[in-house]
């Protein structure tokens, strides 16, 4: 089954894997993504090794995916700089390029791509490893849906371009801040990574000059969170990760969990908006209009933590991403909340 849809998936170019923002984006061709994920840059023409002008990073709060093994890198065009201004999204320079690999069971299963082609434009794409193992072709617009076996009867799928836009809106790059390369790492971070020693991180970045401004505090002084405690500190950061995609400041879904970390910033506000602000779900156990995010000492009647036990569409959260629960993290939340003072 896998080589039939790995074949046609080679032949449906996607014509929109394109996110345009910008009266100018009009103009000319649009950039489109390769048909083949050895055709984007990220391998040495003809193997499978990567391109040593790719460099590979590790965020230190991964996000969870079902427990897939994850590879990163970057690559930026030679000389250019990242606009870090803003700690939290910096802003990269055009002809940027990530990849993310996704491996199962020891077994490649796709690679996301994300290039930075025009000022206007950014182009988003899913790849599908064949079972060879020697390339991966462009996956349909509506993404695979089942794509891998990840064990327990469930599947891992594939996403669709639409999903891409909804955590990457106007370009925003996850897991590449101050914050996720600090070299001062959580050691309780959940599904933490190895730091290799060829891996970027802040300090890599000022060396190297790539940042505008220089930002050398972030070398003297690396990003941490802020709080009470390593559980918290850990527990915070996941929930940055994990939910901070779409629960930010002036996003549709707002409960601010984009943490302003980098910063230096106290997370004591945004503990209190968790403690005291209503939620639209309620749990069913729950007196109407009590539910809320977090409550003190009670992981049981928190919502945070009975969505990250579902799995049901209607009430799962991360909405998209997972169909297996994060036990990890689950038990650090728990954990985090029951420290929580009333």
């Amino acid at each position: 089954m896998r080589v039939s849809l790995w074949a046609a998936a080679g032949v449906l170019v996607v014509a929109a894997v394109t996110r345009i923002s910008g009266a100018g984006a009009t103009h000319g061709l649009t950039p489109q993504a390769p048909c083949l994920l050895s055709q984007t840059g990220l391998f040495v023409p003809g193997t499978t090794t990567v391109d040593p002008h790719n460099r590979a990073y590790s965020p230190q709060y991964p996000l969870w995916t079902d427990g897939a093994l994850k590879a990163r890198w970057i690559r930026l065009p030679q000389g250019a700089t990242i606009d870090a201004r803003d700690d939290d999204q910096w802003s990269f320079p055009v002809g940027t390029k990530f990849w993310k690999e996704f491996s199962f069971a020891g077994r490649r299963v796709e690679t996301r791509f994300l290039w930075r082609a025009q000022a206007d434009t950014w182009v988003f794409a899913s790849y599908v490893w064949n079972d060879e193992q020697t390339d991966a072709a462009l996956a349909p617009i509506e993404g695979v849906r089942q794509a891998a076996d990840i064990g327990d009867g469930k599947r891992h799928s594939i996403p669709s371009i639409e999903d891409c836009h909804s955590c990457h809106e106007s370009g925003n790059v996850l897991g590449f801040n101050a914050l996720q390369l600090s070299t001062d790492r959580d050691p309780l971070a959940p599904h933490a990574e190895t730091l290799a020693p060829d891996m970027v991180t802040v300090k890599t970045l000022v060396d190297e000059q790539r940042l505008q401004p220089a930002k050398a505090d972030l070398v003297t002084r690396p990003p941490r969170i802020d709080a009470t405690s390593p559980v918290a500190r850990a527990a915070l950061g996941y929930l940055a990760t994990n939910c901070g995609i779409c629960h930010h400041n002036g996003a549709p879904i707002d409960t601010r969990l984009r943490l302003r970390a980098a910063k230096g910033q106290s997370t004591g506000d945004l503990l209190a908006l968790l403690r005291t602000a209503p939620t639209s779900w309620e749990i069913p156990t729950v007196e109407s209009g009590a539910t809320r995010f977090i409550t003190p000492r009670h992981p049981e009647l928190s919502s945070l933590v009975t969505r990250m036990k579902s799995r049901r569409p209607s009430t799962q959260m991360p909405p998209l991403g997972t169909v297996t629960v994060d036990q990890d993290a689950l038990a650090l939340i728990k954990e985090w909340i029951t420290e929580v003072p009333e």
